[in-house]
């Protein structure tokens, strides 16, 4: 049986004669080509008009809100950052309870993928075989999904929730010992299954639907099954300009939190080490994401394999070294202490915290939209980006596989994670020096906040250069990876785009990060994520049965007596066994020279 080269089964036209659709249509097939770009010709001029007017508006809104006469509840002139946090707190109280709902709908469906009937169909067909090994494909996927936040939030979130005594769900007095394992318990809610839920729905659907289907690498690939064609006209170019939109957005949130905390820790780094005062200022933000987007391009121009690829395997390497280095120097007995009792509290809890709502405290939302729904939504206005890259690099693995590997490794890397830095701040707090870190988190933000508790441990000099370098790699492989994504959304489903176009999408991003931060901030950030992940939630609903149809075809398919037949007629240097029982499907190929494959 041979084997095309994107890895699907092609013997006697199997995989294309009963997997894909009928359809004349290629992808980029109606592309322009000039300038050095190949871009679909609705949805790449749409998206950067409105891009462009969004920062546009950013920059002069003051002005703009000067001309039609807005202002502040206390008659004073609206900013920029002043509209952003209305319209965050509008979306939060009024929408919560939907984004809350949504990421528990999205969890059930991918484990009934896994675990049902569906779990043994391979992504890309009967015979594909991964392209990565399964370390390069854990360091991608970890790297382009929460690397940067898991360095911004790690610290400042358990200790944030530790001066609240666990927030209105747990309640508990403030700065308590029982509070720190609440704290804990409740970063691991927001960094564990749910957020990749979201990334493995996304991913899964992409990557059926382009492997299996043979349909472009975009979004509106997933609609197929009620779409028809028409996902080539304006039905599909408005998904692919939502999600682009989500992506930006997403994404540009991330840059912006990463680029604070840079900031922060050159600024620490000057401060205790060299005496040299480096200010956390907008401004210099702005210069730091020039710089670092200057050197994602290099990486762009350098490929996936040899640029993203590398970066997200060093970025892993440096990740385990500094989480060694801190479970041996630091608390190691209160860490894994607390871990064990946080994954318990968090195990017991996780019902009741999935659907907590905030609905019966006796007071406003402020603090689940400013953490529960604020996550939820910044997952999911970034799940295009991260979903089409995991699909991206997970072909020929099985739904099984490829849920389990998504969903759960990397939530138990992120708890040990977060045990590992989160606890050794609370046993700061409470060993050994009250205030510690509370102090300089509320005086100067959380950027700061890893910083301030490598300070408490040796060689923080060292340790403190390491996490610049770190959350520095991790922009630029979010970026990398954000403009695969973006140019395969604007490109009409293309895989090889110019690299000029990619380059063009790096710059975009930094340039919308750079104008969120000195817009509006950490609240303009926020408010970015939670605007663009409200209509993208809806469009992942409908997905969640589009891609139930495309597996449940696909399983027919494979239980049935045609592709029984049409195995047999493989030539005959092949040996193949099919069994069909009841719930399941097994084929077993065997060439000349390869070993049985099971699916």
């Amino acid at each position: 049986m041979a084997d095309g080269d994107d890895g699907t089964d092609t013997s006697g036209g199997l995989q294309v004669d009963l997997f894909h659709p009928e359809s004349d249509r290629e992808p980029g097939d109606t592309n322009i080509e000039r300038w050095g770009f190949d871009v679909h010709p609705k949805v790449f001029p749409i998206s950067c008009f409105v891009i462009g007017v969004f920062i546009a508006l950013t920059l002069l809104f003051e002005d703009v809100a000067a001309l039609v006469g807005l202002t502040t509840a206390d008659g004073g002139a609206m900013t920029a950052s002043d509209a952003y946090g209305l319209v965050f707190t509008a979306l939060t109280d009024a929408f919560g309870w939907f984004y809350i709902l949504a990421v528990n709908v999205f969890i059930l469906v991918v484990l009934y993928f896994a675990f049902g009937r569906f779990g043994t169909i391979r992504l890309g067909g009967v015979r594909a075989e991964p392209e990565f090994s399964d370390f390069a494909w854990m360091a991608m996927l970890f790297s382009a999904g929460m690397g940067i936040g898991l360095m911004f939030y790690s610290v400042a979130e358990p200790l944030f929730h530790f001066q609240s005594g666990g927030g209105p769900f747990f309640g508990l007095p403030e700065e308590s010992s029982a509070s720190g394992g609440a704290a804990l318990a409740l970063t691991f809610f927001h960094w564990g299954i749910h957020p990749w839920a979201v990334y493995a729905l996304v991913g899964l659907g992409l990557a059926f639907f382009s492997f299996n289907r043979g349909l472009p690498l975009t979004f509106r690939s997933i609609f197929w099954p009620l779409l028809g064609d028409r996902i080539y006209g304006w039905p599909g170019h408005v998904i692919d300009l939502v999600t682009v939109f989500a992506t930006l957005f997403g994404l540009s949130t991330s840059l912006g939190l990463g680029v604070r905390q840079i900031n922060a820790g050159l600024g620490f780094v000057g401060r205790e080490f060299l005496g040299v005062a480096i200010p956390t200022t907008p401004l210099v933000q702005v210069g730091i994401i020039a710089f670092i987007t200057a050197i994602a391009t290099l990486s762009v121009a350098a490929g996936l394999d040899g640029g993203v690829k590398r970066l997200s395997t060093l970025n892993l390497y440096l990740m385990v070294s500094l989480l060694g280095f801190m479970l041996v120097v630091g608390p190691t007995l209160f860490v894994l202490d607390g871990f064990v009792q946080s994954l318990g509290t968090y195990a017991t809890n996780l019902a009741a915290l999935s659907l907590f709502t905030e609905s019966f405290t006796g007071s406003s939302s402020s603090w689940q939209g400013e953490w529960t729904v604020f996550y939820w939504a910044w997952w999911i206005a970034w799940s295009p980006f991260v979903g089409m890259f995991i699909a991206r690099i997970s072909k020929g693995r099985t739904v099984r596989e490829f849920v389990v590997g998504v969903l759960f490794l990397p939530s138990l890397f992120s708890f040990l994670w977060l045990s590992t830095f989160g606890g050794s701040a609370l046993f700061v707090e409470l060993r050994r020096q009250s205030g510690g870190l509370t102090g300089p988190l509320a005086e100067q933000g959380r950027s700061v906040a890893m910083f301030e508790l490598l300070g408490f441990f040796p060689l923080t000099a060292v340790t403190s250069t390491v996490t610049v370098i770190l959350v520095g790699t991790f922009f630029v492989t979010s970026s990398d990876s954000g403009s695969l994504v973006i140019d395969h959304l604007t490109s009409g489903g293309k895989q090889d785009v110019p690299r000029v176009q990619r380059v063009f999408w790096a710059v975009t991003e930094g340039a919308v990060a750079a104008v969120l931060l000195v817009g509006g901030g950490l609240g303009a950030l926020q408010t970015a994520s939670i605007t663009s992940g409200l209509p993208f939630a809806v469009v992942l609903l409908v997905m969640c049965y589009t891609v139930y149809l495309g597996l449940d075809n696909e399983y027919e398919i494979l239980d049935s007596e045609e592709f029984a037949e049409r195995i047999q007629e493989i030539t005959d240097d092949d040996t193949v066994a099919v069994e069909r029982t009841g719930g399941s499907v097994v084929t077993d190929v065997t060439d000349d020279d390869s070993s049985p494959t099971d699916d």
